[in-house]
């Protein structure tokens, strides 16, 4: 094994070790044409009934207004938390506002449910 060889393998190895927590650390969600959206470019919601960090979405509600999920050991970072949901799976919130997406948004950039019920938002700048 030359030198080279056995030094590309120990940076590959590092990469692989490193690079799974870069993933985790990056903020779950970004701005982008004035609107904060998830990792696929689909516009995220805040539901107006959500108080106190918790999400009163459930059931029927979180079919039409999925949550935006978090991975069970999900760390809260600036303004990014985690909230615990009535089944116990864990969600993003931002600024303690419980996070969701919308059925009707199919494609990046919708935002069919701004506005629905005068209790659904979408998150701008």
């Amino acid at each position: 094994m030359t030198y080279s060889s056995f030094s590309l393998k120990a940076l590959m190895v590092a990469a692989a070790l490193t690079l799974p927590t870069l993933v985790f650390a990056a903020e779950p969600a970004m701005m982008k044409d004035g609107k904060m959206v998830d990792g696929k470019g689909m516009t995220l919601y805040t539901f107006d009934k959500d108080a106190n960090g918790k999400s009163m979405c459930n059931g029927d509600c979180a079919k039409n207004w999925p949550p935006m999920m978090a991975p069970a050991d999900a760390k809260a970072e600036g303004k990014w938390t985690v909230v615990k949901r009535d089944d116990g799976s864990m969600q993003w919130a931002h600024d303690g506002k419980p996070m969701y997406n919308f059925k009707m948004d199919v494609k990046p950039g919708d935002a069919m449910g701004d506005g629905k019920g005068g209790m659904w938002h979408m998150v701008k700048h």
